[in-house]
């Protein structure tokens, strides 16, 4: 990817203190911290990658069940947890 744009953003210190450190522990710039975290909230996702996404998750073999019988699965009787 080709950085053409500059942005300056201002934070304070404690928040450029803690964004720098994670950025150190992931050995990555801050810069590069903040790109990734932009992309994650604000993603620019095309609409093609987004079929495609949505493609590779139908096609997954995964042991699913009906609606009902999951939320049985999943959500504990309400009796159970009481003493």
């Amino acid at each position: 990817m080709a950085l053409t744009k500059k942005t300056m953003v201002l934070f304070p210190p404690e928040l450029h203190q803690r964004l720098t450190r994670l950025a150190a522990e992931r050995r990555t710039s801050l810069g590069e911290l903040v790109r990734s975290a932009c992309e994650r909230e604000y993603g620019t996702s095309s609409r093609d990658a987004k079929i495609a996404a949505v493609k590779k998750l139908a096609g997954l073999k995964l042991p699913v069940s009906s609606p009902a019988r999951m939320k049985r699965e999943s959500v504990p009787d309400a009796r159970k947890l009481a003493p």
